[in-house]
């Protein structure tokens, strides 16, 4: 694809990174990680299961918003290197449709069924 046909893509890449990241500042108050991780689990009048419950909810969470900014940065970094809308799989157009909705896929449609079907296998 080349610059021209991606720039609306690399709007929307963009726009959804920006969104993300006021998501997490929001979500946490705006302060860093590591400080509201601090404040969070510092509180004594929590039961301990509770605490756990919610370092594991928190961890999870953490870890769903890097791979999302990850995978945006990524799908921007294809669109500089002009290889976006190419499947890195097997290197075969990935459909108008699928990148509209999802413009940070990485894989055709058949390969990502391919990797999600041997992630539960």
């Amino acid at each position: 694809m080349n610059p021209e046909q991606a720039a609306p893509y690399q709007q929307q890449l963009l726009a959804m990174h920006a969104t993300l990241l006021a998501q997490i500042t929001e979500q946490r108050g705006g302060v860093s990680r590591v400080e509201a991780a601090a404040e969070h689990f510092s509180r004594r009048a929590d039961s301990s299961a509770q605490v756990a419950t919610e370092r594991e909810l928190e961890f999870a969470i953490d870890e769903r918003e890097t791979e999302e900014l990850a995978m945006i940065d990524s799908a921007l970094a294809r669109i500089k290197a002009c290889t976006y809308g190419e499947c890195t799989d097997c290197g075969i157009d990935i459909a108008p449709a699928r990148l509209h909705a999802s413009p940070e896929a990485p894989r055709c449609i058949h390969c990502q069924e391919k990797t999600e079907h041997r992630r539960t296998a």
